[in-house]
């Protein structure tokens, strides 16, 4: 995979790119560099078999384009997104506790998807559906601009190698990204275990327009009560890795 810019295709040689092409350039650019790994993952017969069984009713398709929440839930309610959602543990127990809420989590991992649409079946929850696909291509086709009372990023990849850092999730114009599509009030909660990510996090939240630190400036924020431990916590905790908590809320 390369981070090179195609230049843009120009019939004379004196002639300058256009806006618009320099601007397509930029998104492809951005699309070229993944803020995930395809991990090998064996699926197990229970997951697979809810992939099978369990995906017309509660999956969600790229292909579909923007969603109507009121149609895909069957209710008006605050939705919430969830970006990575790993096993699927965590979000499923959100689901539980709050069914008043509606939750879309996206999951790039079979394995994963799998086992949360295999528990969510089991637990009969009305109010989650799931992609399986990348989940900025997702937030691009899929959701509306101003439509969610939340996205949700835990325990996201840290690519602690510096040479690395351009693919984490938490970047200035992905910040943006997820500006536009969150209601005003709208929070974006973000958890790490990476110390060093969590000060990437705040850096680049602090600095980006339209969002106010829900703990004050430069603070982090106590882990809510609505935010259950991950399997990704629980093991950095055993590693002796603190962890940190980071609520923006969109002012503008």
């Amino acid at each position: 995979m390369t981070d090179q810019i195609d230049t843009p295709e120009i019939i004379d040689d004196s002639a300058a790119p256009t806006e618009t092409e320099v601007d397509n350039a930029e998104q492809k650019h951005m699309r070229s560099i993944r803020t995930f790994v395809m991990r090998a993952g064996r699926m197990t017969p229970a997951q697979q078999k809810a992939l099978d069984e369990q995906w017309p009713t509660l999956g969600l398709e790229l292909a579909d384009g923007l969603i109507d929440y009121a149609k895909v839930f069957e209710r008006e309610a605050p939705t919430v997104l969830e970006i990575g959602f790993g096993m699927g543990d965590s979000l499923l127990a959100m689901a539980e506790a709050a069914p008043e809420i509606n939750f879309i989590g996206i999951e790039v991992h079979k394995p994963g998807v799998g086992r949360l649409l295999n528990n969510v079946a089991k637990a009969g929850l009305k109010n989650l559906k799931v992609y399986n696909d990348d989940a900025l291509l997702v937030l691009k086709d899929c959701i509306a601009d101003g439509s969610l009372d939340g996205i949700q990023l835990f325990f996201p990849d840290p690519w602690h190698k510096k040479k690395h850092h351009k693919r984490r999730m938490v970047q200035p114009e992905i910040a943006q990204t997820f500006r536009a599509k969150l209601k005003l009030g709208g929070k974006f909660h973000m958890a790490t275990d990476w110390e060093n990510y969590a000060e990437h996090m705040m850096e680049v939240m602090s600095a980006a327009e339209g969002y106010r630190n829900a703990a004050g400036e430069g603070e982090y924020s106590p882990q809510p009560e609505s935010r259950p431990d991950t399997k990704f916590q629980r093991r950095g905790e055993r590693l002796g890795h603190g962890v940190w908590d980071l609520v923006f809320e969109r002012t503008e």
